[in-house]
């Protein structure tokens, strides 16, 4: 009579699969694609309902095994005894299999909450992956214990309380997880790195786009198109460089210096200075130089002719002005930001000279040809200023010779 009954349960159980599976589902399926709203399209796009139509059915079977196969219903001959015995397995199977397909519900729908929640904005700045791991991997634990209860036949609140004596062993498995749960909550607190944001960490060949922050690591695409996976503890421990407030700015750092050969540094003569007054750009510096140094010469007594003792134009000091009236008027080069032309230290490669400014454009291409257009141009003119570009292939200045003949 029991295994009748038990029948009958089982053909109840394909029944509830069948309307959970074919019936609700459809009009959950209408229902959602009836919203306004897109987010909820992760509902149908997840497994969510599979785990539930086959959930349904083993909770059935879960709830009537222990009544249909109660040992009291049968006598105690070696036949009814395998029949009991075999309602027993049957019901710590279904226990298990209800347990696994709770857990699996539960993954489901924190994924279908972490893919709504990188809809929005605020999840580059807020990863909540990390977070949604820590969860997963104490669900995993939980949904574990059930099931090693359910097969030993124990509480799970025997094995609860006997885990702080393993809580040395489990801080030692879970060591990674945990550093990286610590650092997940500093970094999104300090907004320290985001989704997005280009790093530089040189100890671990980091340099690209940061793609995921995970619990134990953060995935980097390369701007080679390689990808590299760092600690996310290591992002804590160790320092790296975030360009991400070069990229809010809207702007880029210009900084680039040009290597002159210090023979060819001197006064302008007159010629060239009225060549130079020619030039739109160095018109008002050359008066106004002009005029500087002739009331200092006069002031002082000194002739033009004095080298030594006199203030006079020069071909480099000509060159830098021209170089800050260029990029004044360059229309991409951010004018409310700094913009400064300097000598650096000579050394054994010239003078150095070096520009310092910053580009209205912060995209990798269009920066790189802003940049080049603007020192295309500069090394371009520099003979108009009387000024050699030192250079020294295979450890000799040949630039030097080439200009001698």
């Amino acid at each position: 009579m029991n295994l009748i009954l038990f029948s009958m349960v089982l053909v109840v159980a394909a029944v509830a699969y069948f309307v959970t599976r074919k019936i609700i589902y459809r009009i959950v399926e209408k229902i959602v694609k009836a919203t306004p709203n897109d987010w909820d399209d992760e509902l149908l796009n997840s497994r969510l309902f599979t785990w539930i139509s086959l959930l349904v059915p083993v909770a059935i079977v879960w709830k009537t095994a222990l009544e249909v196969f109660d040992p009291d219903a049968f006598g105690a001959d070696k036949v009814d005894s395998i029949v009991v015995g075999s309602g027993q397995i049957l019901l710590v199977v279904s226990q298990v299999t209800a347990i696994i397909l709770i857990l699996f519900s539960l993954m489901s729908m924190l994924n279908i909450v972490e893919r709504i929640y990188n809809r929005y904005d605020v999840s580059k700045k807020l990863p909540l992956k990390s977070f949604i791991q820590v969860i997963k991997v104490v669900l995993f634990i939980v949904g574990l214990i059930f099931v090693i209860s359910s097969v030993m036949g124990k509480s799970p609140i025997l094995i609860f309380s006997g885990l702080g004596a393993a809580t040395a062993i489990l801080m030692l498995i879970f060591k990674d997880a945990i550093l990286g749960l610590v650092a997940g909550v500093q970094l999104s607190a300090n907004q320290m790195v985001s989704v997005g944001d280009w790093i530089e960490m040189p100890k671990f060949g980091a340099d690209g786009e940061v793609a995921e922050v995970a619990l134990t690591t953060v995935k980097v695409i390369n701007w080679d198109k390689t990808i590299t996976t760092v600690p996310t503890y290591a992002l804590i421990s160790d320092s790296f460089k975030n360009w991400r407030g070069m990229s809010e700015s809207g702007v880029r750092r210009i900084k680039r210096a040009m290597h002159f050969d210090m023979q060819s540094v001197r006064p302008l003569t007159s010629t060239e200075i009225e060549r130079c007054r020619k030039i739109r750009l160095l018109k008002d510096y050359v008066a106004a130089k002009e005029e500087e140094i002739s009331q200092w010469n006069s002031e002082k007594g000194v002739s033009t002719e004095d080298l030594v003792n006199a203030r006079v134009m020069t071909n480099v000091g000509t060159y830098r002005a021209y170089i800050v009236q260029y990029l004044k008027h360059h229309p991409k080069i951010a004018q409310d930001q700094t913009i400064l032309v300097r000598h650096l230290s000579p050394g054994d490669n010239g003078l150095p000279i070096e520009v310092y400014c910053f580009s209205t454009d912060n995209a990798w291409v269009n920066f790189e040809g802003i940049q080049s257009d603007i020192f295309d141009h500069l090394m371009a003119i520099t003979p108009e200023f009387g000024l050699r570009l030192f250079q020294r292939p295979s450890g000799m200045d040949l630039s030097a010779n080439r200009y001698a003949e």
